[in-house]
């Protein structure tokens, strides 16, 4: 098996180089991954300026560009045999809720469904996490699964997992996304030369996280998997929307 390895924490984020070691008990892994951190650069691709891949050891390749860049560069030119899946992550920190509409994590997972490769994003839910082995293990058996029965040819598996020890995960839970209050304001301050600067605020707690969700499953010790789509249309609305056209015009 083929497996195409990404993140956007970069590639020396700790997360990326275990997923990595574990991964390898399942195939032939290759990383292609940002030189630094793009956390929230959602599903942005670099069209104004050349992208730069620099090969630093056989199978690993930094790139100057955005985890979605990684993902299209690897699978439309840089890499001569195509990944059987793409793997994202593991991201420090969790993607829930709203989180996947800025997570470029999801949306390096996404760019691989895009391209015709099935595709999970995982992430841990903790900043500094301190079990990536737990991530690991859980993302191997999903590679494996994913190797022995194909799912739905347009799903993104979207996969959060509590920070705890593999022994204290209480399984894996299908969830919907929830979502989040607004985000925090802006912090407001000032750069050496007291001209003004900004912090994008904290996210918003949560919201809609009751038993079915995202939230509510990491909360109860479960890895949460959550199949996302890239259709955004909200098919509901048509039928009402084309009425209020007709009527307006």
């Amino acid at each position: 098996m083929n497996i195409l390895l990404t993140n956007d924490d970069g590639y020396l984020a700790p997360g990326l180089r275990v997923l990595a070691a574990e991964l390898a008990r399942h195939g032939e892994v290759t990383i292609v991954a940002p030189d630094r951190d793009r956390s929230g650069s959602s599903h942005s691709l670099t069209l104004n300026v050349p992208i730069r891949a620099e090969q630093l050891e056989d199978r690993l390749y930094r790139v100057a560009g955005t985890p979605t860049d990684c993902v299209h560069l690897a699978i439309t030119g840089l890499l001569s045999q195509p990944p059987d899946v793409v793997v994202s992550g593991i991201n420090h920190g969790a993607n829930l809720g709203d989180d996947v509409l800025y997570s470029g994590t999801v949306a390096a997972a996404t760019e691989g469904r895009f391209l015709g490769v099935p595709a999970l994003a995982i992430s841990q839910v903790a900043h500094e996490p301190q079990h990536l082995a737990t991530a690991a293990h859980i993302a191997g058996c999903l590679v494996a699964g994913l190797e022995q029965a194909k799912l739905d040819g347009a799903l993104i598996l979207n996969v959060n997992v509590p920070d705890l020890p593999l022994s204290a995960v209480r399984g894996l839970r299908a969830t919907r996304l929830g979502n989040r209050h607004k985000s925090e304001p802006v912090i407001a301050t000032t750069d050496p030369r007291g001209r003004p600067i900004y912090w994008i605020g904290a996210a918003g707690a949560e919201q809609d996280a009751g038993d079915g969700t995202d939230f509510h499953a990491v909360r109860e010790g479960l890895v949460s998997v959550t199949p996302l789509q890239v259709d955004s249309t909200r098919h509901r609305a048509l039928a009402p929307l084309g009425q209020w056209l007709q009527d307006l015009y």
